[in-house]
């Protein structure tokens, strides 16, 4: 296997994969109160996310550095802002690692009722399937590659099918203007950005392809063109899944689902329908699960060859892996899911998404800003950095508290690595470890 083991369609997997993960099947019941300008929201959104594939694919042409947005983070504006986006953004990564195993678990309800009951052995399942997917990751990017390809396809095929069998008897009167429009209480704006608000956070993931940039062949062409045709191709399933299922649904049962395209196939397919598409559940969150642990082991790497994390993080394995990372991170995750498995299934995954959201979001501020700062102020880099700050603001109090919390907790880390003169002062990108 050779170094560079990511192609174009692993790379448009990954970001696939990553954006795909367990909330789009949930999100239609969420959407319902929003009738037709559900679709609004969409347009916003998917607008936002086309506007950041754009500012990523720009930056990625013009700086292929490994680590991506952290690269290009610390390039535009030095070692502070650098460390604090791939501390926040390592952080997230590992802590979203949890959050999926954990809904994982809830899709394999359906199958074995006695999780629900058996908080012990749901506990063992999340943190084993965490350090499954863990070491396909230590055999290498290749085999995580391959793992992401075919996960990927499994999980686009059930949203698809209901998509587009919903939208082939649609019933219109679901699609009428809320009551929320109609009664006078919120005007169609504030609706638009609710739906909105709800929207961006499925479409979460697009920079994922300019993470493992020392292991995409040709990067400086293959992440600008997985990135944006990544994000334009999830975008389109969404709507058209979301669509069907709001479609067959009316909005009083869509709203009370727990299950939404398993009760949309219910209606379709019958009893195997709905199962084949909660398998659907099971492997979106095993896919994505298995991207964002790539994630995890790729980023710490480009960090500690800047000098910026400690030099253990970016030892690679005689396969190519970036071991300690990857296990660190699997670690950490599984603590997390430990610790709080007595908060229950729902809160738990609450939980770990608030922890996980805001340090997600402002390296897309930094990143839509590092193009500007280059000169390169267009309309994508506006509606960028503008979409992004909203999705800051939606996100709530409680989440920049949690993200505050972390990233504080890793300024001691800075300061000493700083102290003690362990990192290079040289540009963003490859080098050597110290």
């Amino acid at each position: 296997m050779t170094k560079r083991s990511i192609g174009f369609w692993t790379a448009v997997a990954l970001v696939m994969g990553n954006m795909i993960g367990s909330g789009v099947f949930l999100l239609p019941a969420s959407l319902a109160p929003y009738g037709g300008l559900a679709f609004g929201g969409w347009l916003i959104s998917a607008g936002g996310a086309v506007a950041l594939a754009l500012v990523f694919a720009r930056l990625a042409r013009e700086n292929p550095a490994a680590g991506g947005i952290y690269a290009y983070s610390r390039a535009a504006f030095g070692d502070l802002a650098g460390f604090l986006v791939g501390w926040g953004y390592w952080t997230a990564v590992w802590v979203g690692c949890a959050a999926l195993a954990i809904a994982l678990v809830g899709y394999l309800q359906v199958f074995v009722p006695a999780l629900a009951r058996t908080p012990l052995l749901a506990t063992a399942i999340e943190i084993g399937a965490v350090w499954i997917l863990t070491l396909v990751n230590l055999r290498g990017v290749g085999s995580a590659g391959r793992v992401q390809v075919v996960t990927t396809v499994l999980k686009i095929l059930p949203l698809l099918v209901i998509g587009i069998a919903g939208l082939l008897v649609l019933n219109p009167s679901h699609f009428a203007m809320p009551a929320s429009v109609t009664s006078g209480s919120t005007g169609i704006f504030g609706t638009l950005m609710g739906a909105a608000t709800l929207t961006m956070w499925a479409l979460m993931g697009l920079e994922t392809a300019t993470i493992p940039a020392d292991s995409v062949e040709a990067p400086e062409r293959t992440i600008p063109r997985a990135t944006v045709i990544g994000t334009v191709l999830t975008a389109a399933i969404y709507i058209v899944s979301t669509a069907g299922v709001m479609g067959v649904l009316s909005p009083d049962v869509l709203s009370h689902s727990t299950a939404p395209f398993a009760d949309a196939a219910r209606r379709f397919f019958g009893d195997t329908g709905a199962l084949i598409v909660a398998a659907g559940g099971v492997i979106s969150c095993f896919g994505a699960l298995n991207g964002w642990i790539l994630i995890q082991g790729q980023l710490p790497v480009a960090v500690a060859k800047d000098g910026l994390f400690p030099k253990v993080f970016g030892r690679i394995s005689a396969n190519g892996a970036p071991a300690f990372p990857l296990m660190a991170g699997s670690v950490l995750a599984s603590l997390l899911i430990a610790a709080n498995s007595s908060r229950g299934l729902v809160s738990l995954f609450t939980f770990a998404i608030t922890l996980s959201t805001l340090s997600t979001l402002v390296p897309y501020v930094f990143c839509s800003l590092a193009l500007m700062k280059q000169g390169r102020v267009s309309v994508a880099s506006v509606v960028a950095l503008l979409f992004s700050l909203f999705a800051i603001a939606g996100a709530g109090a409680e989440v920049l508290y949690y993200g505050i919390a972390f990233w504080a907790a890793g300024l001691p880390m800075y300061f000493w690595m700083k102290r003690t003169r362990m990192w290079s002062p040289g540009p963003s990108g490859p080098g050597s470890v110290l």
